[in-house]
This record gives structure tokens, sequence and C-alpha cells, in this order.
């Protein structure tokens, strides 16, 4: 029905009732998350405002806004029912608008970027960039023709009318109008066109900004995609993907005419300068020139229906801006980075440089440019980030803030792209190895010696450096050997006990203190005496050998006293006996 409202209108045959009849049945045939057998319902006023990820909601993504109903220019195939649905359920075109293979550049970064997240993040849905892009298209025009800044914000609000039960969804204000602006009545909000309740639990950050805003077109697509793959739905599979954008808003023309879209833009488009897009014109509740994602007032649009013989209003043209500097970039090139190699916990030594140039190789200045860790990695730009964005300087050159690695060791990449542009970026490869020391010293002073059958009274202790300075959270092994050449592992002599007391001559596993210190457990002795050795080694091939000598202990017997002192001795003791006689 509001395919056929919007073409009778258009030919100027519909009369005040048949109008009003269509609009009824336009807002029963609307309702998210109903079933083939639903005639619409209303949102709960009371309805929770947070939903796990997987959830629905009543009112699916966008509470039952208008949407544009512009089908796409080329010969794409007609829209198609779903595979339960009968020939008479299939929506009747509504209209057609001007020729549109462009996407504005930011936008569809965006719905890549979605694309490449959700291929990670739930690889088994298979999102496809250019569903976003059909949802898009229909929701808001392309954010109205790419009306957004180089980081994905709207530059004017897009929102759709309020939702106060006068021919749409009955919704009250549930995020105290902080995205609306409406603090009596929820209204879609954003290029995807989210209700501030569905947004509460369905919203992503896409830009790494550390803020999920529904006006980011980046967040908004994020969102979107992550909304689509719920309930373990493969988009590859056509009744999946019916589903899914069905939940998005249950409506057959809705979903036929993204269909459309979908195909149309499967067969190729091309990336065009932000804010040169064309507006859709007309939109699913009847009005034209404006239509879903308004940047009107909140209330509902007043709907005019023309004499039979007065043309439907043309929309105004959009004006074409001139190029910025990003518009001129042609590709990323690297721009002297050396090689990307860090120790774990370490700042790396050399930092990410990137030229922005044109096609014909002049540099660009005054160019964003972002840079991106890619992998299974915990290394970060400085202050803690994944990303970062970087302007170019005079000379198109963008260096990206030092890399700091993490504890986690192996190869990563950094991504240098263009904000606001698809074009040939830069990849570079990076490389975390592990905490190493090139150095040991003993610690201790004193010779290590201990009696057959006893215990060492002092601990082994080593201090690791790396060119001179502390080595902390180095790994090392303890192995008693055999010999200075034969370093296989001793079977007689000193040796340390495991957790259940059973002796043991080497040990792994070993790692150095913030200070750099090892200390080993307590060495213990058999009954076999002589020197042995105790070998040391760390990551990064430090080695240090220490001496254990196992001797019996030294007799040492009370010295016997001399034959002088003990003539002295009876000679001083004869008076008194005799005095005693």
């Amino acid at each position: 029905m509001a395919a056929q409202f919007g073409r009778r209108l258009r030919k100027g045959a519909a009369t005040t009732a048949a109008a009003a009849l269509a609009v009824a049945a336009l807002s029963a045939s609307q309702a998210p998350g109903a079933t083939s057998g639903d005639t619409g319902r209303q949102a709960n006023a009371g309805a929770s405002t947070s939903a796990p990820d997987g959830a629905g909601s009543a009112d699916g993504a966008t509470g039952n806004s208008p949407y544009y109903t512009d089908l796409p220019p080329l010969n794409s195939p007609n829209p198609s029912a779903s595979p339960t649905a009968s020939s008479s359920s299939i929506g009747t075109a509504v209209s057609r608008g001007a020729a549109e293979a462009g996407i504005p550049a930011t936008v569809l970064d965006a719905y890549k970027k979605a694309e490449a997240e959700l291929r990670s993040s739930k690889p088994g849905c298979n999102l496809p960039w250019q569903l976003l892009a059909a949802i898009g298209k229909v929701e808001s025009g392309q954010a109205r023709g790419g009306d957004v800044d180089a980081e994905g914000n709207t530059l004017h609000r897009i929102l759709g009318p309020q939702l106060d039960g006068n021919g749409f969804a009955l919704i009250p204000d549930t995020d105290g109008g902080k995205y609306d602006g409406n603090s009596e009545y929820d209204q879609a909000v954003g290029p995807m066109q989210f209700i501030p309740s569905t947004w509460a639990w369905a919203g992503r950050d896409g830009n790494g900004d550390g803020v999920k805003d529904p006006n980011n077109v980046y967040d908004a697509a994020l969102a979107a995609g992550h909304y689509l793959c719920r309930n373990g739905w493969d988009l590859s599979v056509q009744a999946d993907m019916n589903s899914a954008i069905l939940s998005y808003n249950n409506s057959q023309d809705y979903l036929n005419l993204v269909l459309s879209w979908y195909e149309f833009y499967r067969k190729g488009t091309h990336s065009i300068p932000n804010g040169t897009g064309t507006l859709p014109s007309h939109s699913s509740d009847g009005s034209t020139g404006s239509g879903s994602g308004s940047d009107g007032p909140t209330t509902k649009p007043t709907k005019t229906t023309p004499k039979p013989d007065e043309p439907s209003p043309t929309p105004p043209s959009t004006p074409t801006l001139p190029p910025t500097a990003t518009d001129t970039v042609d590709h990323l090139e690297d721009a002297g980075t050396a090689t990307l190699t860090a120790m774990a916990g370490d700042a790396f030594g050399q930092q990410i440089s990137t030229r922005a140039e044109t096609k014909a190789g002049r540099v660009v200045a005054k160019v964003r440019v972002r840079f991106t860790i890619v992998g299974d990695t915990d290394a970060t730009f400085s202050g803690g980030e994944d990303t970062a964005t970087v302007v170019t300087d005079s000379k198109g050159v963008a260096v990206a803030p030092a890399l700091q690695a993490g504890e986690k060791t192996g190869d990563f990449t950094v991504h240098a792209s263009v904000v606001g542009r698809t074009v040939k970026g830069v990849d570079y490869d990076a490389v975390v190895t592990a905490r190493a020391a090139d150095a040991l010293a003993l610690v201790n002073t004193t010779a290590l010696t201990c009696t057959p059958g006893g215990e060492f009274a002092d601990q082994v202790q080593a201090k690791a450096t790396y060119q001179g300075a502390v080595a902390d959270k180095v790994a090392a092994t303890a192995t008693l050997i055999k010999s200075a050449d034969d370093t296989s592992e001793n079977d007689k002599g000193p040796y340390f006990k495991d957790a259940n007391g059973n002796a043991v001559r080497t040990l792994t596993d070993l790692q150095t203190d913030a200070n750099g210190q090892l200390t080993l457990p307590k060495l213990y002795a058999d009954d076999t005496t002589g020197t042995f050795l105790l070998r040391i080694t760390t990551t990064g091939g430090a080695t240090l050998t220490v001496e254990l000598t196992v001797a019996a202990a030294d007799p040492s017997p009370s010295p016997s006293p001399s034959p002088s002192a003990s003539a002295s001795a009876s000679a001083s003791a004869s008076p008194s006996a005799s005095a005693s006689s």
C-alpha cells in the first residue's frame, strides 16, 4: 500500500479518502518484529531500553519511522518477494530517483570498515557492505548525500518524525532527548535511523574515539552490522538476509526496496566526494523532498494531495562542492619508515612515516591519515590506543605516534589509510621479540659449598642486563651439567627439589624480576663429593656457569697440651700437696 500510495500521488489520481486508507495500511504493514501473520503493533511505553546483543526489538531498529522509497535507476531486477511470500504481497514500485551509482567517500568507508570488523568478530554472519549501503540509502539517503565530516559526524541533524502514535509507532522518550533533542517522544536518529531505545543496547564505537554516537556514520554502520548479525543469521542465506532486513523494519515493501538497492550496489559503485550525493525524493509516508531523516521540526510532516493535473514538486538540486585536499589524494606512499622491531615491553625505536600523493605524484598537505594496528597483538601507540589520526604536513607526510610493544610476541601490521577516502593505503609490518639479556653476573660473594647429603646455605643469585640496562622479565633456564665441554644434565651431585620433594637437575620457566635479578631455589647434595657446574642461560644468549663444591666436613681435633705446660702445672701443684701431707 505504501508503494501504491506514493505512485498514485504522483499521478494525481488519489482522493482524500484513498490517501487516508493508504496511510492506515502503511502503518499496519511496518510493525518491526511482526510475523507474517501480524497486523501491526505499537511500542510498549514501558519497554526496557536495554537488551542483549542477540535480542530483538518490538519496533525494529527504527521504530517504524518512514523511509525513502526511490528505486535504483539502472536496469536492476524488479523487487521480488521473500521465498514464502505470495505474489500478491509484492510491493509496487513507488518512485525512481535520478541515477546515483556513487556513494559519498566517508559513508562508503564506514560501510566497508563495518564489514571488515564483522568478518573478524562474527565470521559466520557473512555481512556484505552492500547491504549496509542499501539500508543506508533507504533510511537516510546515504547520510543525506554524505553530509558528514571526515570523521563521519553528521554536519546537520538527521531525524525522523516524533514517534507519538500519530501514524507511526508510539514510543515515549527513552533517552531524555540526548540523541534526538526530544524529551517527550523518541525519534529515529542519524544515518541508519536508530531509535534511542534500540541504540542503548545496539550502539557501537566504529571510529575508535571511545564514544557510541548514532549521529556518526562509522558508529551507526557498525551498530547496524551487529544488529543484522543477531540471532545466528547467515546473510549469505537469502532467508536469513530477509529475516535480518525485516527485523530492521518489518514491511514487505521495505524488504523489496532494500533488496533492490542491494542488488544495484552489488553490480558496482564508486566513491564520490562528501556532500555531492543525490538526495532521494520520496518517502514511505507520502511526503516528497524531505522523507526519512529530515533535518526539520520534530512534529510529523503534513501530507498534501496534489490536484489531478498538478505535477509533484521537484526537489532542489544538490550543489557540487569544490574538492578538498582529501579529494585530491590518489594513494599513500611509505615515506622512509625503517624496520619496525622492538623487544616486548619496549618502545619501538622507529616511527611510521606516510606520504599522501595525487595521481601525478604531487604531495598533499592537510590530509588526515589514520593509522590502525591490525593483528593478534597488544602493541599500542603511545597513549594506549590502537588507532591514531595525524594530519599531513607541508610535505604531505604524516608521522604516526611512537609504537609501544606489549608482552605478546610475534608479527602484526599497521595500516595507514586516508580518512574520508577509499584509496590505496600502506601496510607496515612490525615484529615484537621476546625480552632478552646479553649478560649475566653472579651476585653471590661467598663460595657455594655443601657437605654430602646436606643443603647449600646460600641460594644462587644472578643479575641480568641488556646493553648495560636492567633486563627484567627475561626467561631463563638452569641446568646442573656434567662439565664445561659436556652440557648435558648431570645425574650425580647437587640437585633442586620439585613440589613433591623429588630431585630435579634442570629448571625451566624461570624469569628475572623487576630488577633483573634471578634467585634460584635451594640446592641440595647427594653423597657424591667434588666440584660441580651449574649453567644458567637466558633468552638472548646470556650464559653464566657457577661452581658448586660438595666436600666432607674437616674433623679438626682439639690440640694436646705441650710438655712444658704439663711440667709447669705439676710444679705449681706440688707445694700444696706437700703442705697437705
